[in-house]
């Protein structure tokens, strides 16, 4: 509501700030009186209007533009032009007749025409600010440019004229310059007449810009002006989350979604909360909150995979899976990388490998899963060795003894590929081969070539103790 309050001063003057200036006090009170009958008793009105009119009140501008304006309030354009024809045959240069007639035009919904008689009204009195801000006003999403040239003209006259200033940062925040927007803010926001709109503009344009720290401090300067407003206490959730303070960010959401006045939930407020709670390890409660979100916006599916995270995270492989899978699938068959579907395979893989399930079949149906997946990935990308390595693994689990050997050529075909690289990143990977091979001749009692396995671990890392051990029940 506090957005439109400049257009409110445009289009809504009970009376004209010039009639307050140069009418007396006694004309000041039959204004108001007839800006009542208009309403109620149009007759009498114009009867009182036409009596207040006599003698000299009958040249006098400021009288009569405040009358067209009392009908232009009413919505009786067609009245008020009356009012605003003898005005400028009183004085064709008096810039109030030209705001009026830009008024007028724009209850017409002729921006473009209004901004004309603006401009006129600038021009016969080049300190006229309420021209400035009209014309601003009008272009103000149009053409948010040509407001801003205007508005810094107005800043050059008057420097310290504050409505200008928020004006100009209105104009700033709406077409998306946030940063030139927290530098006007910054400028009043310290002052009464910042409204609570201004601070949780602010706020959110230093949020958008990434400076949480002062955003949640704006925010929490909004709290203590109205604590149950609900945008202030979104943003400050918002906040505690990007600055990780997850507690107090817990607390932000409590207070939004349980104690603010009329709150209106966005997605982006699910997905905050569900972030926030599955960091602080409540995954079951983040999965509904992931679900809520994905009820009002059913296109951001990114959120599938923080509910397959979430559900992961529970050990809950079954339910991880699937959510994966929608997410995986809501990707064009283009862009379903080898990356995405990476995650599906070690998915699988763990749920094969988790120590509580005991259910054979049902490990040995997710560790096929889990290298069907990645031998998807050593077709698509035969250059890298993670798809050949994580088959490796998988079928390790399948064979848990290594009687069958099922990983042998994988882990060898990994080694192939890593084979003078000669970088110190790939050494985990190829010590967890040689530790297979050097094991599978091992109890297959091949011992020379067990031997050598282990030997080539501890040129990789001397104080390795498996291989140490090995080496020392070879001998």
């Amino acid at each position: 509501m506090k957005r439109i309050q400049l257009l409110m001063l445009v289009m809504c003057v009970a009376v004209s700030p010039l009639l307050a200036q140069s009418v007396s006090t006694d004309l000041q009170s039959n204004v108001a009186r007839i800006k009542e009958l208009v309403q109620t008793n149009a007759q009498q009105a114009t009867e009182e209007i036409n009596q207040l009119l006599k003698g000299k009140n009958k040249k006098d501008p400021d009288l009569l533009v405040a009358i067209g304006r009392v009908y232009l309030d009413a919505g009786k354009s067609s009245d008020a032009e009356i009012y605003l024809d003898q005005a400028k045959k009183v004085n064709n240069k008096y810039p109030a007749v030209y705001l009026l007639e830009g008024d007028i035009a724009l209850s017409k919904k002729d921006g473009g025409a209004a901004c004309q008689f603006y401009e006129q009204a600038i021009y016969f009195d080049p300190n006229c600010k309420e021209a400035y801000l009209k014309y601003a006003h009008v272009y103000k999403e149009a053409n948010p440019e040509q407001a801003i040239e205007m508005l810094l003209r107005l800043k050059e006259i008057a420097p310290d004229y504050l409505p200008a200033d928020k004006e100009l940062a209105d104009v700033y925040y709406k077409s998306n310059q946030f940063a030139k927007a927290i530098e006007v803010y910054a400028r009043f926001i310290n002052s009464p007449e910042a409204t609570e709109d201004d601070m949780l503009k602010y706020a959110f344009a230093l949020f958008l810009n990434h400076d949480f720290t002062k955003s949640l401090e704006i925010t929490q300067l909004g709290l203590q002006r109205n604590s149950h407003y609900a945008p202030f206490n979104r943003l400050a959730m918002y906040n505690y989350t990007d600055l990780k303070l997850y507690e107090q960010g817990l607390k932000a959401a409590d207070d939004f979604f349980n104690h603010s006045d009329n709150p209106d939930f966005s997605y982006l407020d699910y997905m905050y909360y569900g972030h926030l709670l599955s960091v602080s390890k409540k995954y079951d409660e983040a999965i509904v909150q992931y679900e809520k979100a994905l009820k009002l916006d059913s296109l951001k599916t990114d959120l599938w995979r923080e509910i397959s995270n979430a559900y992961e995270n529970m050990s809950n492989y079954v339910s991880a899976i699937d959510s994966y899978k929608k997410y995986f699938a809501s990707f064009t068959a283009d862009l379903q990388t080898p990356d995405l579907l990476f995650q599906l395979g070690k998915l699988y893989y763990e749920e094969g490998t988790m120590p509580a399930l005991q259910d054979l079949a049902i490990k040995k149906t997710s560790l096929v899963e889990a290298d069907s997946v990645f031998s998807i990935i050593v077709e698509k990308v035969p250059e890298s060795y993670l798809g050949l390595f994580w088959r490796a693994r998988a079928n390790s689990a399948l064979d848990s003894e290594t009687t069958q050997g099922l990983a042998k050529p994988y882990y060898e075909a990994t080694l192939s590929l890593l084979a003078g690289k000669n970088e110190a990143r790939y050494n985990p990977v190829i010590i967890e081969c040689y530790s297979y091979l050097g094991y599978y001749y091992l109890i297959n009692n091949k011992l020379l070539q067990s031997k050598e396995y282990w030997t080539k671990i501890l040129s990789i890392d001397p104080t390795n103790s498996t291989a140490k051990k090995a080496l020392a029940g070879i001998k």
